[in-house]
């Protein structure tokens, strides 16, 4: 349990979901304070609300979020206010209103989500649609928007640097540990389920490249109209994406051996020892050197695979041998080719979790 308890505190994705609620709470209290007891507004209910829908994962996200917000709010409070007008508040009242604000929300260019406008309309016509109760509720919006911009942008602004980070070396670890895992078992002998097994593993992790992209995105998109003097080198991240790109090439690589190994070893059984044996270790210290970042190490790796060729090519092996050997031999050096630029990059410059900083500087003081 305090295993447990040690790693989820210092999990950098984990803050960051942890400071992102925080943050939306301390908004939405502010806006109903400021509604209800600096303002006087009577049922300042869209002001949490319209907070709590603004404060957004990025600075950028929240203002272009805001504007949205605003604009939902008033097609909504003038869709309550006419159907009110027309209808007075009845059956079809309410009906007209939800097929008209679903039908507004759909809209693309509205920006806001489906259910925003009718929720939002219904409330205002169900709690009063009169001309004074209207302006109210625009305030409340209005209130309710500018703190979700406010606390978002001066409360610890968001970078998503910690938590791309984060997601990028987990996958290295991962294809780390998927070397080790295929060399060791094809040391001592697997079976097709295994390899399948393999496959599938690759799979989740280009599905975890694809997630690791969109936090590249977003991490790009949290530097726009960011104050932080930090944000600047995250407007146009090459690194990262070469790694990214590096890591997509090594699963397809990993995957392209697997493919080899099913079709011309564990299914014809013709895994020769004088290469089997020397080439599986050479995947599983690939493995153990992807695993520990070890630039060094991959190199190491890298010379004994050459070493290794030569000797293959003064072995006596009969002819159709030569296409398997050649294919897994490639394999691997193109896997470390490319897990040595990602070894190189590591470790990324990734900011201490708010938990580590307060250890840090305790430490200090003594």
């Amino acid at each position: 349990m305090r295993e447990r308890l040690e790693t989820r505190l210092g999990d950098p994705i984990w803050w960051n979901d942890v400071v992102q609620l925080l943050k939306t709470a301390l908004a939405a209290i502010i806006a109903w304070v400021l509604a209800r007891d600096v303002f006087g507004l009577q049922q300042p209910f869209l002001a949490p609300w319209a907070a709590l829908l603004v404060v957004h994962a990025t600075v950028f996200r929240s203002f272009s979020r805001g504007a949205m917000q605003v604009a939902a709010t008033f097609a909504a409070v003038l869709l309550a206010a006419i159907v009110g007008q027309l209808l007075g508040m009845d059956t079809w009242a309410v009906v007209v209103l939800l097929v008209v604000g679903l039908t507004l929300g759909a809209v693309p260019w509205m920006g806001a989500d489906t259910t925003t406008i009718a929720s939002t309309a219904v409330v205002v016509l169900t709690t009063g649609y009169a001309d004074v109760m209207l302006f109210s509720r625009l305030i409340d919006t209005a209130i309710g928007v500018m703190v979700g911009l406010g606390v978002n942008l001066m409360v610890w602004p968001p970078l998503r640097r910690r938590t791309t980070i984060a997601a990028m070396d987990r996958i290295d670890d991962a294809i780390g540990e998927l070397l080790i895992d295929m060399g060791t078992t094809m040391s001592r002998g697997c079976h097709l389920d295994e390899i399948n097994e393999w496959i599938e593993r690759t799979r989740d992790l280009d599905a975890d490249v694809d997630h690791a992209w969109s936090m590249v995105r977003q991490s790009t998109e949290s530097a726009w109209l960011n104050p932080r003097r930090s944000a600047l080198e995250l407007r146009d991240p090459d690194e990262w994406h070469q790694l990214l790109r590096r890591m997509e090439q090594t699963l397809a690589e990993i995957r392209s051996m697997a493919r080899t190994l099913e079709t011309h070893v564990v299914r014809p059984n013709t895994w020769q020892p004088r290469f089997a044996v020397p080439w599986t270790n050479l995947l599983v210290e690939t493995g153990r050197a992807v695993v520990d970042a070890d630039p060094e190490a991959l190199r190491v790796v890298h010379d004994r695979l050459r070493r290794l060729v030569r000797e293959v090519s003064a072995l006596n092996e009969p002819i159709e041998q030569w296409p398997l050997y050649g294919a897994l031999i490639v394999n691997l050096r193109n896997i470390l080719d490319a897990m040595s630029e990602v070894a190189m990059a590591n470790p990324m410059r990734q900011p201490a979790v708010p938990l580590a900083r307060l250890r840090a500087s305790t430490r200090g003081t003594h």
